[in-house]
């Protein structure tokens, strides 16, 4: 392992208080007695007080210095005086242990008594103080002059790998996972108040089912077995339906083996709701009161900022049919269409089909492509076609629908409902069906056949309606967060590049192409001002890490970075 010159010396700071007999990693309690909240908001001048945390700045002025401490609820100025801390002749606890021996980033713990400065800023007088962590590594602590800040860590992919200096250093991502808390709470005491029930179902599951994605699959060697992990929990909240719950929710983890991106990761949370006895319209009025209470629960108030955009989630919100929305903007009516209409009409829009996609694909891709995006206020997509719902129930008024919702914030479904499709005989007809298109090719149809649900459903499931909420994805709006890795502690990550260390020929020759990332190759070699030989060890050495490619073109030859 190498280790920084920082790590090093810190090391030996390490060992010098060991000598000192001072244990840098003590085992037992520290009587935390107040927080640097409880001061500021509860202060008392001279009021006795015991608190630990991290150290963030120190500035040492001979006998007395001042720092800055962080604990869970924030910062408090201490001030360490060398007579204070060390009445007697001994002063080896402040000249040597804090002048010498602490370092930014130890977590310490303080017995003091509050005062003022001469300035107004609340502080803690130390008269005792304990090191109970040392830290071996530097936070990547910014730093500021003259009202400016410097070296902030901001690098989105060292503050997702390294979350915990993440929130060490920067405050303001402890307030996306506080509201993030209070998200959950506000929605299942929601759901507590109205009388439903929080369950939990099988995240290893036997069949991969309940939507249609590719799942994460895994071996149970006692059973000899394949496993998958959740792609849903929906067919199992069912079952509980059928079993006599009246209403069942779950946060459910759940995995789709598929694309990352900003608004994706491999592992989510959703939370799915099912009440019997009610319908699709009763469960939009019960969406749009809990997407209320929760906004105000989290926010204060029922608006959101996104981006450019000012979201309101007062309800109600407005409501417009599939066909509506398709007529609307794009001038084209889908009511008794066949597939090859539907398939001429999209090509018309320049929407790219192929022949995997049924009528349900088609339109979708219509809807996605022509409409989805001018939804910014809260608003419910309803009625869609039968074919894009294999667990829905079917319209009451028109065969060809069924009684489905999605809300649209922003361009982007956050919420999908329906009246649960409990005719078993039918919904055995949809699975086949949806096998029908699998085989197609169409790889957002389910490919199996769930047959212990529909052996549930044989029992007898009462009316009932359903809805499933991306948590995820909520909490993106409401606290104006573009990319899912800012809400999730700890997001899905490529595996990390291991440092390489460059000999100088190839620092010369990566230092000038890091600026353009592609340029050609004789150019290059004649700004790295090297001779032939050492062009030929520093390019091919680059090469063998992995960090650049000779590409040959019509142009000549061009290095490009990895």
């Amino acid at each position: 392992m190498q280790l920084s010159e920082q790590e090093l010396v810190r090391r030996e700071k390490l060992e010098k208080l060991r000598a000192l007999g001072i244990n840098p990693y003590p085992a037992d309690l520290y009587p935390v007695n107040h927080t640097s909240k409880q001061i500021k908001s509860d202060y008392e001048e001279g009021k006795q007080v015991i608190i630990a945390g991290r150290l963030m700045a120190i500035n040492v002025q001979g006998k007395a210095s001042f720092a800055q401490l962080q604990d869970s609820e924030g910062r408090i100025q201490v001030y360490f005086n060398r007579d204070e801390i060390c009445p007697g002749e001994d002063k080896t606890m402040y000249n040597d242990v804090f002048k010498k021996l602490i370092d930014l980033g130890d977590f310490v713990g303080i017995e003091g008594e509050l005062f003022t400065t001469k300035v107004g800023e609340k502080t803690v007088m130390v008269k005792e103080f304990k090191l109970l962590s040392k830290a071996l590594k530097p936070l990547p602590i910014p730093k500021q002059k003259d009202g400016k800040t410097y070296d902030a860590f901001t690098d989105p992919e060292q503050r997702y790998r390294q979350r915990y200096a993440d929130l060490a250093v920067n405050p303001h991502v402890k307030d996306v996972f506080i509201k993030r808390t209070k998200l959950f709470n506000a929605m299942r005491q929601f759901f507590n108040d109205a009388g439903y029930f929080e369950v939990e179902t099988p995240v290893l599951q036997p069949i991969a089912g309940g939507a249609a994605a590719r799942p994460f699959v895994t071996h149970h060697n006692s059973l000899d077995i394949p496993l998958y992990m959740r792609i849903a929990n929906e067919l199992y909240l069912k079952r509980l339906i059928v079993g006599g719950f009246e209403g069942v929710y779950e946060f459910s983890k759940n995995f789709r083996n598929e694309g990352m991106d900003r608004t994706h990761n491999p592992e989510f949370t959703a939370m799915e709701i099912y009440v019997a006895y009610k319908d699709y319209n009763w469960m939009m009025d019960f969406c749009e009161k809990l997407l209320e209470h929760c906004a105000i629960a989290v926010n204060g108030t029922t608006e959101a900022t996104f981006g450019e955009h000012n979201i309101d989630f007062k309800a109600p919100y407005k409501r417009i049919t599939m066909r509506d929305s398709i007529l609307e903007f794009t001038g084209f009516d889908i009511y008794d269409k066949s597939e090859d209409e539907i398939k001429t009409a999209a090509k018309s829009m320049n929407i790219e089909v192929d022949d995997t996609m049924g009528k349900g694909k088609l339109i979708d891709e219509i809807f996605g492509e022509k409409c989805e995006g001018n939804y910014i206020q809260p608003t419910f997509i309803t009625d869609y076609p039968k074919e894009m719902s294999p667990l829905c129930k079917e319209h009451r008024e028109n065969p060809e629908l069924t009684e489905r919702f999605e809300l649209m914030v922003c361009g982007k479904e956050i919420a999908n409902a329906y009246s649960e499709l409990n005719d078993p005989i039918d919904q055995r007809e949809r699975f086949e069906h949806q096998l029908e298109l699998a085989k197609k090719g169409d790889d957002e149809a389910t490919g199996t056949i769930d047959y212990d649900f529909l052996r549930a459903l044989e029992y007898g499931m009462p009316p009932t309606s359903g809805m499933g909420i991306g948590m995820d994805r909520l909490i993106m709006f409401l606290t104006n967060n573009q990319s899912i890795q800012e809400v999730l502690f700890f997001p899905q990550m490529r595996p990390e590049k291991k440092k390489v260390d460059l000999s100088d020929n190839e620092k010369a020759i990566f230092e000038i192409l890091k600026s353009q990332k592609r340029m050609d190759l004789n150019e290059l070699k004649s700004q790295s001002g090297l001779s032939n030989k050492g062009w030929d060890k520093g390019i091919k050495g680059l090469g063998k890490h992995g960090l650049t490619k000779v590409e040959k073109t019509e142009e000549g030859l061009f290095v490009e970075m990895v």
